[in-house]
């Protein structure tokens, strides 16, 4: 039986993604900061499905991992869905210092911790949601897309690394667009929003065709592309923000 890791898995994409991989017959251990959604996963497969609370955060978070990974009996998928995202227009520390701690030491913690472990047992394949925000600097949201970039390329790094050190480590890098979780403000509006179900959907076909980077969907893939295309001098002038949400009780 396949055996997946699915960290982040008590919200959002992580939630649905290990349904998907549940109803696909794999054996999955599930982890998050919560884990009262994540015992109702185990409650419905008790045989199929593990839990443990991790943050990625936390000194002792890679030792939670490997005994998750223990727990399951190995590990074949190591699936990474956590991380923070804020508009900062201020550029308030606190925002800028949290969104770094998670989505760059954190996803390092982790990450290193899943890859270490497929080097010393035959390999796996590493899938992580990181952010189209990573393409270009986005104004509205600097620690944001900054740490989105250095996430896809640790994600490159490595996967050149297993190369040329001759691992049989897969990796998938999934840019999503705006997806419509707890993650975005309900008091924001964002364009093209994606439903996470679909999003799920993509990500774990991603993962069965072995792709390598994965933006999702179509319509993202061709803004990112038409993003590299503009010029610095350009992008540093464009004024970009996302518009709030007109009150209907007003």
């Amino acid at each position: 039986m396949k055996r997946a890791i699915v960290l982040g898995a008590s919200s959002g994409i992580g939630m649905e993604v290990a349904k998907l991989l549940l109803a696909d017959g794999w054996q999955i251990g599930v982890a998050s900061r919560r884990t009262e959604r994540l015992m109702q996963l185990k409650e419905r497969e008790p045989q199929r499905v593990e839990v443990q609370t991790i943050d990625v955060n936390s000194d002792d978070a890679g030792d939670l991992l490997l005994s998750l990974i223990a727990m399951l009996g190995g590990m074949d998928l190591f699936f990474y869905a956590p991380g923070i995202g804020k508009q900062n227009p201020t550029l308030e520390a606190d925002i800028e210092l949290a969104t770094v701690t998670t989505n760059a030491l954190g996803f390092t913690r982790m990450i290193g911790i899943a890859y270490r472990y497929m080097a010393a047992h035959g390999g796996g394949h590493i899938a992580a949601i990181t952010s189209i925000a990573g393409t270009m600097g986005l104004g509205p949201a600097p620690s944001y897309s900054a740490t989105k970039a250095f996430q896809n390329t640790y994600i490159q790094a490595l996967e050149q690394q297993a190369r040329t050190r001759r691992l049989n480590i897969r990796f998938t890098d999934i840019r999503p667009g705006f997806v419509d979780t707890a993650l975005l403000s309900e008091s924001d509006s964002y364009p093209m929003l994606l439903k996470k179900e679909d999003v799920a959907y993509e990500i774990v076909e991603a993962v069965k065709h072995l792709r390598h980077v994965r933006v999702i969907d179509w319509r993202w893939r061709i803004v990112t592309a038409l993003w590299r295309c503009v010029p610095c001098f350009i992008w540093r002038n464009l004024p970009l923000r996302v518009k709030k949400k007109e009150n209907k009780n007003k």
